[in-house]
């Protein structure tokens, strides 16, 4: 039975941060192979120069940094055992809790189940890894576990093996998937204040053959995106 490391992280999930595109994130891949991973990125920062303490974060992402930004797209495309999800709320303003009879506290876990569920098999193991922003960290943590766990009749959690709340700057691969939400968010919410930014995406779309504005097939596994939209 395989075990497979799950690292996650989400970009304004809040109902009123001001901020229109919610995404929600998780890079993966077997537990067997993330050390070796790790050191592939540590090793790249080692070639551009890169501080070893420097955290790979989208908002870090410039022009004199954009060759090393584009060699991680490389590396995750490279590497065939590494995958990512990730789930796009284009415009949260047109969320209608009422009409669901839910909160947007409700919502919120519906997409993580709608994100990570797609992942999860009944013959696999699996290490959740989140870096959640706010005070209700583990609140979240255990309310996760426990619909993940139900949803997969995983009733000893033998199948979820443990959900934990990280630091984002101790994990290189969940600070890939900070990278991918972030460029998501950007594209989603129409910026267009950064060259470097806006080049990267372009770069991303390029290596995945994807535009990332449209929900590619359910089946796709390297870079599996779904674009939720509202239901009237």
């Amino acid at each position: 039975m395989s075990i497979f490391n799950i690292y996650c992280d989400e970009s304004c999930h809040l109902e009123n941060d001001g901020f229109s595109a919610m995404v929600l994130g998780a890079v993966w891949c077997p537990d067997s192979h993330h050390k070796y991973l790790a050191r592939k990125v540590k090793q790249l920062k080692k070639e551009f120069e890169i501080s070893a303490n420097n955290e790979i974060k989208w908002t870090k992402v410039s022009k004199s940094k954009l060759p090393f930004y584009k060699a991680l797209v490389d590396l995750f495309f490279d590497e065939p055992l590494l995958y990512f999800r990730g789930v796009v709320i284009p415009d949260k303003s047109k969320l209608n809790h009422a009409n669901f009879m839910q909160s947007h506290d409700d919502f919120y876990y519906k997409q993580w189940y709608l994100l990570l569920n797609r992942l999860i098999a009944p013959n696999h193991n699996y290490k959740i890894y989140l870096d959640i922003k706010d005070t209700r960290g583990q609140d979240k943590v255990t309310k996760l576990r426990e619909v993940l766990c139900n949803a997969n009749y995983d009733f000893d959690r033998t199948i979820i093996h443990s959900i934990d709340l990280v630091q984002s700057h101790d994990v290189l691969l969940l600070q890939l998937a900070d990278l991918f939400i972030g460029a998501l968010s950007y594209l989603h919410r129409g910026l267009k204040t950064s060259e470097a930014k806006l080049e990267l995406i372009h770069y991303l779309q390029n290596r995945s053959r994807l535009s990332l504005q449209q929900s590619t097939l359910l089946k796709a596994e390297k870079f599996n995106l779904f674009i939720w939209s509202p239901q009237y």
